[in-house]
């Protein structure tokens, strides 16, 4: 099996990200009834992967031991 590119490695998720809020955006935009729904859904999933990143987390206890 082929070690996936450094490009896609670094990019993949974000470039997904993009698309999925790009569509929402155009979808919000032109779209009634289904494309609200995909909106909702396409701008809400990347917020929620914002926001479960930006949580502050509990240090475990090795990060808090002096160096």
């Amino acid at each position: 099996m082929k070690a996936p590119s450094p490009f896609w490695a670094l990019w993949g998720w974000p470039i997904v990200l993009a698309v999925l809020t790009a569509t929402g955006l155009v979808s919000a935009l032109v779209s009634d009834t289904w494309g609200d729904w995909w909106a909702w859904c396409a701008l809400g999933l990347p917020t929620l992967v914002m926001g479960w990143h930006a949580w502050p987390r509990k240090r475990s206890r090795s990060q808090d031991a002096p160096r």
